[in-house]
């Protein structure tokens, strides 16, 4: 299959090709040849994970690539929440259902370790905060939490404010607007200005280059480093972003800035323990992708649902034009009722992270089922917010459904779980929302808009989301300058 690269590096995927849903539907009519993955110990009362291997090579790749919670719900409804499939030439055992999610996250038994990510995305973000473990994984999420104490985010969303307003401001005033595309480059220059305290300059493609390359990297169908391959721009991405953060880092720990690079290398622990100079490069190249990576894709969702209803615009627009002219304050983003029900109802129906990997690192069980040691384990958030069991119309764009007294997301503790949970959930929840929230403002103070006439909404989905076409919207601008 041939796969033209655009300049942002987000290429053609088999989920935007004429045909996708057809071969989606034929895939998932397929009769497989169900297995067992392993035979539980002598006198045990688990039972074995059933599951299949699906195409010969490719597995199910095909599928995951394609059919998100849809796939997912095909598997729910022939295996039940705990099932085998081999996909990217990796077995792994899919655990759906909230359930089945507490049983991760919770971790009781300690036997899910975070080297699941090794498998995917560890040659590209090595020992980031989200692929350490247990102790070390503390002891470096303690250090790092000073960075993200409420009176840096203050500082923080001064500068997302001054940084989003004055962009947004340049764009189009009236026409077509490709809003992801805009979004990318916009939501990785606050992440560079507010994370390390500078401005890009010619550097900036090759480093929005470097990021969608090393994320792609993790699903490769080829995991070897291939010339031309996915595998091999994933490790070149990564080698430019480590020499990238290093050639910085003396600067860094000389200095007294307020950014978050800064804080990183002056972060000290209550016993004087410090980050490591490999340690700070880790922690940056990983903390960048996932701050620009899932606001990008957030307010991306949020605006393609304001799309098509028109009527949750105007109240968000009203909302968003009730706090006045003043800057946006975190107080002034924790004012803003409505286009929290709104985000979160986007975080629903389009999680930016639509799959969770763990490794086992003992025997241990999950709902009755025994799964050995050393088994890739994935848990799917995404899965999660469309079961029907969960949610009312749970397609439907509903943002009531976040308000009292429905709050249907407290259906299960793990109904709705954009930003992971237990000791590994999000350390930058409250920055991304933030950020997202400032970016909608502007957005909404400026435009009003939908989507281009002819376009239909289609996730890609061969990494994390993104909307097919850069998300071509028709705007008109409401205000002047």
């Amino acid at each position: 299959m041939s796969r033209r690269l655009r300049r942002d590096g987000t290429g053609v995927s088999v989920a935007t090709l004429p045909g996708a849903e057809a071969l989606e539907t034929a895939l998932l009519r397929t009769r497989w040849r169900e297995r067992s993955l392993a035979t539980p110990p002598a006198g045990s009362a688990l039972r074995a994970v059933p599951g299949d291997r699906g195409l010969p090579v490719l597995g199910h790749s095909l599928e995951v690539l394609i059919g998100g919670p849809r796939y997912a719900q095909w598997r729910w409804e022939r295996y039940g929440p705990v099932s085998w499939l081999d996909a990217f030439g990796i077995r792994e055992v899919a655990l759906l259902g909230p359930d089945a999610t507490e049983v991760v996250f919770a971790n009781r038994d300690g036997a899910f370790s975070q080297r699941g990510w090794d498998r995917f995305i560890g040659p590209f973000f090595h020992r980031g905060l989200m692929l350490l473990d247990f102790e070390e994984h503390l002891h470096h999420r303690r250090l790092m939490q000073a960075a993200f104490t409420r009176p840096r985010l203050a500082a923080y969303m001064q500068r997302v404010d001054e940084i989003s307003a004055a962009a947004i401001r340049r764009w189009p005033a009236t026409g077509e607007l490709r809003l992801h595309f805009r979004l990318k480059q916009l939501s990785l220059d606050i992440a560079t200005q507010i994370f390390m305290g500078e401005r890009l300059g010619a550097e900036a493609d090759a480093l929005n280059g470097a990021f969608v390359a090393a994320v792609r990297g993790g699903l490769a169908l080829v995991r070897r480093p291939v010339p031309g391959g996915r595998w091999s721009a994933g490790l070149r991405g990564r080698r430019v972003l480590v020499e990238y953060f290093r050639e910085r880092l003396p600067a860094k720990r000389a200095g007294d800035s307020d950014d978050l690079f800064s804080a990183l290398c002056s972060a000290t622990g209550e016993d004087g323990a410090r980050f490591t100079d490999e340690d700070v490069v880790n922690h940056m190249v990983f903390l960048m992708m996932a701050a620009h990576d899932t606001s990008t894709i957030t307010t991306g969702a949020v605006a393609s649902h304001l799309a098509t209803n028109p009527e949750w615009q105007t109240r968000v627009r009203e909302e968003a034009f009730a706090l006045g002219d003043a800057p946006l304050s975190l107080e002034a983003l924790d004012r803003l009722p409505l286009l929290d029900l709104v985000v979160k109802e986007s975080l629903r129906l389009v999680a930016p992270v639509p799959s969770l990997a763990r490794e086992t690192v003992r025997d241990t069980e999950v709902l009755g089922h025994h799964i050995p040691a050393g088994t890739l384990v994935s848990v799917s958030p995404w899965f999660n917010h469309h079961m029907s069991e969960l949610w009312t119309d749970p397609t439907r764009f509903d943002p009531e459904r976040f308000a009292e007294p429905r709050r249907e997301d407290r259906s299960h503790r793990y109904a709705w779980v954009p930003f992971g949970g237990g000791t590994h959930k999000c350390i930058g929840m409250h920055l991304g929302m933030f950020e997202v929230k400032t970016l909608l403002v502007h957005l909404l103070r400026r435009y009003r808009w939908e989507l281009l006439p002819g376009y239909r909404m289609r996730w890609d989905l061969t990494a994390l989301p993104v909307p097919s076409r850069g998300l071509p919207l028709q705007v008109e601008r409401l205000t002047p300058g």
